[in-house]
């Protein structure tokens, strides 16, 4: 048996997922039912870049290069590509085996909706204080309980998680938030981002912004949109 680790770009269809694509094509091509494990899910709005997935499968594959040619053959013209296919341990999994998962996510601070990045990023019109939201986000670094930002639909063993760096930059209108961890919980990052823009906004100072996170209440977190 052997395990290829495939990486994939953001597919988004009405009743048509990424990992149901490369599973039917897949299946196809090795002629044997093929289940494709991701090493993490995204919500609604959200695109992957490198995502990683893993499958096993009974069939030797003699030649990557042109297996990898063959499903981009189907895949590429339904906005997927996968960029690399490699052999792997029969211990690897893509999920449990990640080292790190980068979320960046994007706000464009601006009066005007972005059209050329429409999508891409969450429209703020109210201008933040980068510095202020610098400074809430050095107190979500290391290890804490993250309930506070927790989905109810979570369904991970502990909130206990590890950020291990959040860097926030700013470029004329945009503003990039990049967190770095092992592993988030559900919806963890979209609702941190959520809090930050509050003290962006200077609706909440950072006393008000440390009391919530340390409330482990999810019910006064506000959520962001991509939208």
């Amino acid at each position: 048996m052997s395990e290829q680790v495939l990486e994939a770009g953001r597919y988004k269809k009405k009743g048509s997922t990424i990992q149901g694509l490369i599973q039917q094509h897949l299946t196809k091509l090795l002629k044997e039912k093929i289940i494709l494990n991701g090493s993490g899910r995204t919500d609604a709005g959200v695109h992957a870049n490198a995502q990683s997935a893993h499958f096993d499968c009974q069939k030797k594959i003699l030649d990557l290069t042109k297996f990898l040619k063959s499903i981009n053959h189907f895949l590429n013209n339904k906005g997927i590509a996968i960029t690399q296919i490699k052999k792997r341990s029969e211990k690897f999994h893509s999920r449990f085996s990640a080292k790190l998962r980068i979320y960046r996510y994007v706000i464009f601070n601006q009066i005007s909706a972005p059209v050329i990045e429409n999508g891409r990023g969450w429209h703020v019109r109210k201008i933040l204080d980068v510095n202020l939201m610098q400074k809430g986000a050095k107190k979500l670094l290391g290890t804490h309980d993250y309930s506070t930002f927790r989905s109810s639909s979570c369904h991970a063993k502990s909130p206990i998680r590890t950020i291990k760096s959040i860097k926030i930059k700013a470029l004329k209108n945009k503003i990039e938030i990049e967190f770095k961890s092992q592993s988030f919980l559900q919806q963890q990052v979209r609702s941190m981002v959520g809090c930050l823009k509050y003290l962006g906004e200077k609706k909440w100072d950072l006393k008000t912004f440390d009391k919530v996170f340390k409330s482990k209440k999810k019910s006064i977190v506000c959520s962001t949109s991509t939208t």
